[in-house]
């Protein structure tokens, strides 16, 4: 009886083992028939989908060019179902296996557009609440990717573009410190007000922000006791923005939050 049921057991888990491949429609197909399904998956929106069939495809085949272009595509198939930490996963492990494929370079602008779109939504999400402790992790990322790509691949087809975004994140992170140093401002805490506000001049000099910074620095250095300082930058608000609203009186601290910018 023991001998019966040790050797039924054994048949049912046998048997248990091979369900996934009779289930698997995908058993036998080619490494091309696999990539043509995940392409058709992708354009009808199937993303979750075409992942599987990419990661089946680099399972089963994983040498040739097929394999190549599925590690690829696969980044963007996660990047597309709103995956982004294996989206970039995905990007940095083709940069790591393939530095000198011919599209290496859309894997450095997709890992920069991952975080720069993610960064977006991000912020719509949470546009109601105060995000001065918010470090934009993200959007600095970001321009790092960007970075890379246009340095390395200065003709790339995406570099242009690439080029556009980083203007816009810079702009944007300035934007952050000047948000920043006017909460600073607001809340009596001068001292980490000049601070920001000094940050932002020396890492962001050339930005629309670096307005409101000298016009923190103005009336934080003022509130400080320090005349001569505030009034050196005072100086340089009237010479660089000479029709500052903030030289008319208007306080630090009601413009534009900076997510706002975006």
């Amino acid at each position: 009886m023991r001998v019966s049921l040790a050797l039924f057991l054994a048949l049912w888990l046998a048997g248990c083992s091979l369900l996934p491949d009779l289930q698997d429609e995908t058993k036998g197909w080619s490494a091309q028939k696999l990539y043509s399904a995940a392409k058709e998956a992708m354009a009808d929106g199937g993303y979750d989908q075409a992942v599987k069939y990419y990661e089946k495809l680099e399972a089963r085949y994983p040498y040739g060019r097929y394999a190549q272009q599925a590690q690829l595509e696969v980044a963007y198939a996660y990047y597309k179902e709103n995956e982004p930490a294996s989206a970039i996963a995905a990007c940095d492990r083709f940069i790591k296996l393939h530095p000198n494929h011919p599209n290496v370079d859309y894997a450095y602008y997709l890992k920069g557009l991952v975080n720069f779109n993610g960064e977006l939504g991000y912020l719509g999400y949470v546009v109601k609440q105060d995000l001065t402790d918010r470090d934009p992790k993200a959007a600095r990322e970001s321009f790092e990717a960007f970075k890379e790509l246009v340095t390395k691949y200065p003709e790339s087809k995406y570099t242009p573009d690439a080029l556009k975004r980083m203007k816009y994140l810079v702009n944007a992170l300035a934007s952050y410190e000047s948000h920043v140093a006017q909460y600073y401002y607001r809340r009596g805490a001068y001292v980490a007000a000049v601070n920001r506000a000094q940050n932002l001049l020396k890492t962001y000099p050339e930005t629309p922000a670096t307005e409101a910074a000298l016009a923190v620095l103005v009336r934080a250095y003022d509130k400080m006791g320090l005349p001569d300082l505030s009034k050196d930058a005072q100086r340089v608000l009237e010479k660089t923005f000479p029709n500052s609203p903030y030289l008319k009186g208007a306080r630090v601290g009601l413009g534009k939050s900076w997510y706002e910018f975006w």
